[in-house]
């Protein structure tokens, strides 16, 4: 049998048991696509990552839930980095949307996103009657944002109508399908100094919540500078308040319009898991 070692991290997390749990597997050399997979599965967090030597970076990701994989995302990003450093406080690690550069200091982690990119979204109505929401709770204009993940990020106007939001799978998959096939959504809206926000998306056939999501920060921060918001800029999102788990996403934008997401992580756990086969010496 071959042994691969993991950790268990949570990101976002201002406590022990909060934010987004994450599986990072910090050597899966001679696994395969579909052996990360399984893995990935087995264990059915969100996400979970797979780090391998790269030339150019201080190490490869590969990053899948247990469905699919992902070219980017950010709480395994920044899971992945606080592993990856080992008492280094800058780390790059290369995934299939690009190098992500990541600084590390004690246990927060932050990471620089790409410059967003944009597309038009369906109508205010559509995705208000998609969310079973009234017309008037879409406050602002929903965009497609892009900064390493696609994603519908729409504007509210208040903290209870985010509550409110009901989705179901056909209306959503409907307004909420990105480029590749994968249906997400960040709604949110300005609460006092925080932004309260819920992340969508389909897994096995039903409406997902995610616990904590710091693609949709760096987007959420892509949306601002296409409002022309003033610069620099911070804030901390927060999510989980309907499902009993609370996330602090940092998210800021200088100057230069740099994008960064911010976030804690705490290890809760490590293990190993097994696959049929020959151990390699």
């Amino acid at each position: 049998m071959r042994a691969f070692r993991y950790q268990i991290l949570n990101v976002f997390s201002e406590t022990h048991f909060a934010g987004n749990p994450l599986a990072v597997f910090p050597d899966a050399a001679g696994l395969s696509d579909a052996e990360m997979q399984q893995l990935a599965q087995q264990l059915n967090l969100s996400e979970s990552t797979f780090v391998t030597p790269h030339q150019q970076a201080d190490a490869a990701v590969r990053i899948f839930t247990p469905n699919y994989e992902l070219p980017f995302a950010g709480h395994p990003t920044l899971g992945t980095a606080w592993v990856v450093a080992q008492g280094r406080t800058d780390v790059t690690l290369a995934m299939p949307a690009g190098t992500i550069p990541v600084h590390v200091a004690g246990d927060i982690a932050t990471l620089t996103a790409q410059p967003p990119r944009y597309r038009d979204a369906a109508t205010a109505a559509d995705i208000a009657a998609a969310l079973h929401l009234p017309l008037q709770s879409v406050s602002g204009t929903p965009r497609w944002v892009n900064t390493g993940t696609e994603q519908l990020v729409v504007p509210l106007a208040s903290a209870e109508a985010v509550a409110a939001c009901a989705p179901t799978v056909e209306q959503f998959e409907a307004i909420a399908t990105n480029a590749v096939g994968v249906a997400q959504m960040l709604v949110w809206a300005r609460d006092g100094d925080e932004i309260t926000a819920r992340f969508f998306w389909v897994q096995y056939g039903a409406i997902g919540e995610d616990y904590g999501t710091g693609s949709a920060g760096a987007n959420l921060a892509g949306w601002l500078l296409a409002e022309l918001t003033a610069l620099p800029y911070t804030c901390t999102m927060v999510q989980g308040r309907g499902i009993g788990r609370l996330a602090h996403v940092r998210v800021a934008i200088e100057a230069d319009r740099a994008i960064r997401v911010s976030g804690r992580v705490v290890q809760v756990g490590e293990g190993v898991l097994t696959l049929p086969g020959q151990a390699t010496a």
